[in-house]
């Protein structure tokens, strides 16, 4: 008698596996140690809690870009959208384009919170819209379109503020960048609701099923019936989204927006994305793994400060580092075959 023995059982567990699954999770704990042993105070509630909110801003737009690299894009106007989407909310938010440097908001002008929040999402979906149409419908690459965008972006931004910053806002708008609910800040909440809302999305929806079927293989994606183009055009809106709520976060946070805000995000951004496990060859990813790299660069910028290191230095180590995690997913995928 022929006894057949599992190829999974007989081999037991693959470790390289394994690493690919959570790989970025262990080198986050591993660094938060390394960082608690050089400086206790690293891990005291307050940094811990500082640290949540400056991953928010950049988390959610990697919450965005999540969906795009999902499906083999890219999106390299992500920093100048957010400067865009900002300074349009300020601008509804003041109910004018006047610059100005005072902090203290001006009773009886502007149009509130909630007209600036719309006015920055809409701006933010409808330009990824744009896009999205541009790559689909002219057949332009991703890469080609969003620098183009990244430009033309940061252009009209200096248009409408004339180079300068608005400042000044209402106290119930500032609430949504330094409130407090408890102990966690308010963009930290915001941050985790999107990520949930997106994680359920992208697993348990046909949309989200649809958008990594184009990732895998955009042709049999068409062929199976999918409107390939459609989920294209839909991921740019929502990074566009993402851009516009972020802006308006990020403004309500510093009681100001400026031409120059987003700067460099896009390496940020897509570093977060990457290092989380999403292929930039589309069709695999999760939003649990965005999260885990969002924190990643997070704990490696505040741990870098904390020890002097200079911000100079601190791109440096984060554009290795994005290098380094392309290249081992890249290894671990050939290894976990074996």
């Amino acid at each position: 008698m022929t006894v057949t023995i599992d190829t999974e059982e007989r081999k037991g567990p693959n470790i390289f596996r394994i690493l690919k699954q959570f790989g970025p999770l262990l080198f986050l704990i591993i660094l938060m140690i390394v960082f608690t042993v050089l400086k206790p105070s690293f891990i005291d509630p307050i940094n811990v809690f500082n640290i949540m909110r400056q991953i928010s801003i950049t988390g959610l737009i990697a919450l965005g870009m999540t969906f795009v690299i999902l499906t083999a894009g890219i999106d390299l106007s992500v920093g100048a959208l957010l400067a865009l989407c900002g300074m349009v909310a300020a601008i509804v938010a003041k109910g004018g384009a006047a610059s100005t440097l005072s902090l203290s908001a001006s009773e009886g002008t502007g149009y509130g919170w909630f007209a600036a929040l719309l006015a920055a999402v809409v701006v933010g979906s409808a330009a990824g819209g744009i896009q999205g149409l541009t790559i689909t419908k002219l057949k332009v690459p991703p890469f080609v379109v969003t620098l183009g965008g990244l430009t033309i972006f940061r252009g009209l931004t200096l248009m409408l503020s004339n180079g300068g910053p608005i400042s000044g806002f209402t106290p119930d708008m500032r609430w949504f960048g330094t409130g407090l609910i408890g102990p966690v800040p308010v963009p930290v909440i915001i941050f985790a609701i999107a990520a949930v809302l997106c994680h359920i999305v992208l697993r348990y929806t046909r949309y989200g099923r649809a958008v990594y079927a184009v990732g895998g293989n955009s042709e049999a994606a068409r062929l199976s019936g999918l409107r390939v183009d459609r989920v294209l055009v839909s991921v740019y809106v929502i990074v566009g989204f993402f851009c516009g709520l972020a802006a308006f976060v990020l403004s309500a946070r510093l009681n100001s927006a400026e031409a120059v805000a987003g700067l460099g995000y896009e390496l940020t951004v897509i570093s977060a994305v990457v290092i989380g496990g999403t292929s930039l060859f589309g069709g695999i990813g999760s939003v649990g793994g965005t999260v885990v790299g969002a924190a990643l660069i997070g704990v490696l910028q505040n741990g870098l400060q904390f020890n002097n290191v200079s911000s100079y230095t601190q791109s440096v180590v984060i554009g290795l580092i994005l290098i380094l995690a392309v290249a081992f997913d890249r290894w671990l995928k050939s290894r976990a075959r074996v």
